[in-house]
């Protein structure tokens, strides 16, 4: 049985959702529903794809000793 489902979402969400439908073939709620089995499964929800460039980032502060108020500061020198 289907049940019709009410959302309130951000305008270019919407244009979002609907130019991804479009590309993929899929109706905004059959994308939802798709999204909505996901969830219910179980399975870890596919987040945003980390590019080569932010890969090579991963780690590269690791044993970095600067501090919130370290960079506070170096802010604050930098804009008088």
């Amino acid at each position: 049985m289907n049940t019709k489902l009410t959302l309130r979402l951000d305008d270019e969400l919407i244009r979002s959702a609907k130019r991804y439908s479009g590309k993929s073939g899929k109706s905004v709620s059959r994308l939802v529903a798709d999204y909505f089995a996901l969830i219910d499964s179980g399975e870890e929800v596919p987040g945003p794809e980390i590019t080569p460039r932010v890969r090579s980032l991963i780690g590269s502060l690791k044993g970095a000793t600067a501090t919130e108020e370290d960079y506070r500061r170096h802010l604050e020198e930098k804009y008088r």
